[in-house]
């Protein structure tokens, strides 16, 4: 008599997904190739069942949908299931070696992120990125300020305040075009000001909101920033078994902490997991009217 699969490990795709089913003495007894649009009725349609992924992109939505059918879902880092992996590296070995590091007792899991965390994790990474090409742009105007005799200073302030001053003091060393192109590109950075301003706006106005950033606010040097990148990256601060630990806090920490949030984690994972408490960040608000 076939066994029935008790643990399956889903290698995730954009279009392709293949699954490896093992029964509870490891034997494998599913092999299978799925598009995107059947991967779902499928999984309704099993038993509750343990299931696999890596933590990569589009697993923490997967592992949502899969954990309202009443499948427990486990995440792992990539890193986790390499050793896993039997011959030379391909979709089916993949879920096969997913199947298989998930079944180990040792293996440490990512906590799956909620739809609010992953906003938040959202609104932090497009801030991010306005703040590296802000950054780009001044560093651009001062090396063509340069090539014109025109210096500006580095620190963002200072170049806001002083530009528009410089550029009138030192007319005769500019060409019209120089000039124009100049004038443009400062518009190009009050645009980008004007945009890392709303993000900053909206990231307070969350931390203001939501209870648990405003416990994590308590600790010394922990802004709104760091407040709520930290909400948006640990999802249950139980996981973290060893308090303070880089190490085991790398393991839902890969791949998905926004930079901002990095700086805190050396020297105030102790203190933001005892404002948190033992049931994590997001056990406390899971839905907090304060995303909006």
């Amino acid at each position: 008599m076939k066994q029935k699969a008790t643990v399956l490990g889903i290698d995730l795709a954009k279009r392709i997904f293949h699954l490896v089913g093992m029964d509870d003495r490891g034997n494998i007894v599913l092999r299978k190739r799925l598009t995107r649009e059947a991967l779902m009725p499928y999984i309704a349609r099993l038993p509750p069942m343990v299931i696999g992924m890596e933590a990569c992109g589009g697993a923490h939505y997967w592992a949502r949908r899969f954990r309202a059918h009443e499948h427990t879902v486990k995440l792992i880092a990539p890193q986790f299931v390499k050793p896993y992996v039997k011959s030379n590296k391909n979709d089916p070995a993949d879920a096969e070696a997913i199947c298989e590091a998930v079944t180990r007792p040792p293996m440490r899991f990512v906590p799956i992120k909620e739809v609010e965390q992953q906003d938040l994790q959202s609104l932090h990474r497009a801030r991010e990125r306005v703040v590296k090409a802000r950054t780009a742009l001044i560093n651009e105007i001062r090396g063509l300020g340069l090539e014109d005799g025109l210096v500006f200073p580095h620190s963002v302030t200072k170049f806001r305040h002083t530009f528009t001053a410089t550029l009138e003091a030192e007319q005769d060393k500019l060409t019209p075009l120089s000039a124009e192109l100049f004038r443009q590109l400062y518009d190009e950075f009050g645009t980008l000001d004007k945009r890392l301003a709303y993000y900053n706006e909206k990231i307070a106005a969350i931390c203001a909101a939501h209870p648990v950033c405003q416990r994590l606010g308590t600790i010394p040097g922990i802004g709104p920033l760091t407040a709520t990148a930290l909400v948006a990256a640990v999802s249950d601060a139980s996981h973290l078994r060893m308090a303070g630990s880089l190490q085991h806090g790398s393991v839902w920490s890969h791949g998905n902490t926004p930079p901002v949030a990095r700086p805190a984690y050396s020297g105030s994972v102790n203190g933001a997991m005892s404002i948190c408490g033992p049931s994590g960040c997001m056990g406390h608000a899971q839905r907090c009217a304060g995303w909006d």
